[in-house]
């Protein structure tokens, strides 16, 4: 089986084909705003205006080598709403110019199961951190549960809101992390876990005012050591819950190197394993669409036209996992 799978959540627009062991061909165009954050209009309008170059060269790449298309699958939520919709109406139409299935895709799980299949992990709590997500997973019962997640704004937007805060250019998390490298000391920063759900805009805050008081380069390694011990308590009592000996990190965030020694460390003191996809797999890309859209459409599932309306506060709880 061979599937197309198509990504537009929000920043990056991402066209894949992948087959059963490996992606066949990739090709993207990144959305960079003027200044700031993310304007999601102007991202969708980048989106549509760039569709056809990338989702064509891909094309391309199908006709040259001889690839047969089973089905289109698409990010169908969550993300944001003009972008979701720019994709999904992309996806429709190649549905129907081609004759094949739509299989909407929940991005989240996009994130897990591209990492269960580049990884080898087989049942692994996760913690999924982005710039607009921040959870801890687990399977149980048929469906990715929710264990903790955060209470107010993910780890990545309150890494790129203290970023932006401080002068640093967007996106924040990859400078934040090389100035923390040449820190000198931790300045003590707001801890925050409620149970086993966390926080972060008070440390955020918290972070820009320290700023003004503290060498930069010390302020942003007590954020992340801060916010990356909020992250790796929860992953573990979550392992512990749910009685699982693997850990897996997903998501955009998932890319700064101190967050993932952090887990791997948690995992060999109890006796876990941990596992971390290839970086071209952590932030949005279209082959986790398609790898999933693959083992959905391996499973039966898909998704009829009527029903391809996009989503944009899906929840990851919400997909019943037929496929585990």
């Amino acid at each position: 089986m061979i599937v197309l799978g198509l990504e537009g959540t929000a920043w990056n627009l991402s066209a894949a084909l992948v087959d059963e062991s490996r992606v066949l061909v990739e090709k993207s165009s990144t959305y960079v705003p003027a200044k700031g954050g993310i304007h999601p209009r102007e991202a969708a309008q980048h989106h549509a205006d760039h569709m056809a170059e990338v989702v064509g060269n891909v094309l391309q790449a199908a006709r040259e080598n001889g690839w047969q298309m089973d089905a289109v699958a698409f990010s169908q939520g969550p993300g944001l709403g003009p972008c979701l919709r720019t994709v999904a109406t992309a996806a429709r139409v190649l549905s129907l110019r081609f004759g094949i299935p739509l299989v909407g895709v929940n991005h989240c799980i996009a994130h897990i199961e591209v990492g269960k299949w580049n990884t080898g992990a087989r049942d692994p709590a996760v913690l999924y951190v982005s710039g607009g997500n921040s959870q801890v997973l687990a399977l149980r019962q048929g469906r990715y549960r929710i264990f903790g997640e955060t209470l107010d704004i993910s780890v990545g937007n309150a890494l790129d809101k203290f970023a932006r805060s401080v002068g640093l250019p967007h996106p924040g998390g990859p400078r934040i992390e090389e100035l923390a490298r040449s820190a000198g000391q931790y300045i003590p920063l707001p801890y925050t876990v409620k149970g086993m759900d966390f926080s972060f805009s008070g440390l955020s805050t918290a972070a820009s005012e320290a700023a003004r008081k503290h060498e930069l380069a010390d302020v942003c390694y007590s954020f992340q050591e801060t916010a990356f011990a909020m992250l790796v308590e929860v992953t573990e009592r979550a392992m512990a819950h749910a009685e699982k000996k693997e850990a897996m990190l997903v998501g955009g965030v998932g890319a700064n190197r101190r967050l993932g020694e952090m887990l791997d460390i948690m995992c060999r003191e109890r006796g876990g394993r941990f596992f971390l996809p290839e970086r071209k797999f952590m932030g949005d890309n279209g082959s986790m669409i398609a790898c999933t859209g693959l083992i959905m459409l391996r499973a039966g599932v898909t998704t009829p036209l009527g029903q391809s309306q996009v989503r944009p506060g899906y929840r990851t709880d919400e997909v019943e996992v037929v496929w585990a």
